[in-house]
């Protein structure tokens, strides 16, 4: 187990395009996180370089307090779980797991305990025998995961582990991820494009954009206090609604006015607000599809607008509407709060009333896109 440092890491390429800009982070022993972005925001190029299999263009990669810029993979004591499994077709699930042992010379008698103890942990100890092309893709992950788990090394490295299992079994071998790092209890540093999978595994999520740090902190900071536009739109499905809106100050008080709608700042938002001392202008007014309901058409703080598209997802709709003046919106509604007159209402070009309560607004500067509370 051990600590990971990245001071000032960056890549840059031979044709001159920097990958990583000044990376800078610093991961706790047996510490859980997360690098999360699009395609080609350097995420995966970040943990090549602290494995050792991309060269650092600047700064330096300590792991448990050493300097490794200049150590081979072999011996920066990291174990890696690669996304395309990259297990030997011609050996055993035994030979590939025990294939690192083998090289450092390991008796035989402990080399079977440790391969064997994996196994049964990761429920492959039936497959042992077999040859990778006789397993289905969840069993060859294990397979990686176990030739990985048995080099007990100090921190555990996987760059998008589940991208190609099926959306039933990536569901199954998150959880799984999750019981087996209880059980190694060492420092992991997961890489992914999926938000879900960041949320739900990570003590801490680093979203990264363009090679850039957007945003460290836990799933619920994130969520609950994205620091710009970028990370609003990305953490949450769908992504949070924006609207340009007016900013109101009166009296003490708070108010937005999207679409004619008069709606009140409430709670910790409006307090926050105060202590800011932020006045009247123009803002990109946030607002997650989970927190907007169906509302009266006679409420001052209802926002006319019409239903294009109706998705069905079992225990809730998702309804995609556009207001007057053509903006779309995404409601996440209940089912189980409809009546089956209002379902059956819910169809093409049907006229809606939408609103939201005060304290879930996300208040975003229109140039910068920063949070004008939690904005860094």
């Amino acid at each position: 187990m051990a600590s990971v440092k990245l001071t000032d890491v960056k890549k840059v390429y031979d044709n001159n395009v920097t990958a990583v800009h000044d990376f800078n982070l610093e991961i706790k022993d047996k510490e859980f996180v997360v690098f999360v972005g699009p395609s080609g925001c350097g995420k995966s190029t970040t943990m090549r370089m602290i494995a050792g299999l991309e060269d650092i263009s600047g700064g330096t990669v300590e792991i448990d307090g050493v300097v490794v810029n200049d150590l081979q993979p072999k011996d920066r004591d990291i174990a890696m779980v690669f996304q395309n499994y990259a297990l030997y077709p011609h050996m055993t699930v035994y030979d590939n797991i025990a294939f690192s042992l083998r090289l450092k010379k390991m008796p035989e008698d402990e080399i079977y305990e440790k391969v064997t103890s994996a196994a049964e942990v990761l429920g492959i100890t039936e497959y042992l025998t077999r040859k990778p092309r006789a397993l289905s893709g969840g069993q060859r992950q294990r397979v990686a995961i176990g030739r990985a788990m048995v080099r007990e090394s100090k921190v555990f490295l996987m760059d998008e582990p589940l991208s190609n299992l099926d959306a039933k079994l990536r569901n199954q071998m998150r959880a799984e991820i999750i019981l087996l790092r209880q059980k190694l209890n060492t420092t992991f540093i997961y890489v992914t494009h999926d938000q879900t999978e960041a949320m739900t595994l990570g003590d801490r999520i680093v979203i990264m954009h363009d090679g850039f740090i957007e945003q460290v902190g836990t799933p619920m900071e994130v969520f609950e206090m994205p620091q710009n536009v970028f990370v609003a739109e990305f953490i949450g499905a769908p992504k949070m609604n924006l609207m340009e809106t007016q900013l109101e100050v009166s009296g003490d008080k708070y108010y937005v006015r999207p679409f004619g709608a008069k709606i009140e700042v409430s709670g910790s938002k409006a307090e926050e607000l105060r202590k800011k001392g932020i006045g009247s202008r123009s803002v990109l007014l946030g607002v997650r599809p989970e927190h907007m309901t169906l509302a009266d058409a006679n409420a001052t703080d209802a926002i006319p607008c019409k239903l294009e598209v109706n998705e069905m997802m079992g225990s809730e709709l998702h309804l995609h509407v556009y207001t007057e003046d053509e903006t779309r919106l995404i409601v996440r509604v209940p089912t189980i709060n409809l009546t089956a007159e209002q379902r059956r209402s819910l169809v093409y070009g049907a006229k809606l009333y939408i609103t939201f309560e005060g304290k879930v607004m996300h208040f975003f500067d229109k140039e910068s896109q920063k949070n004008l509370i939690y904005g860094k």
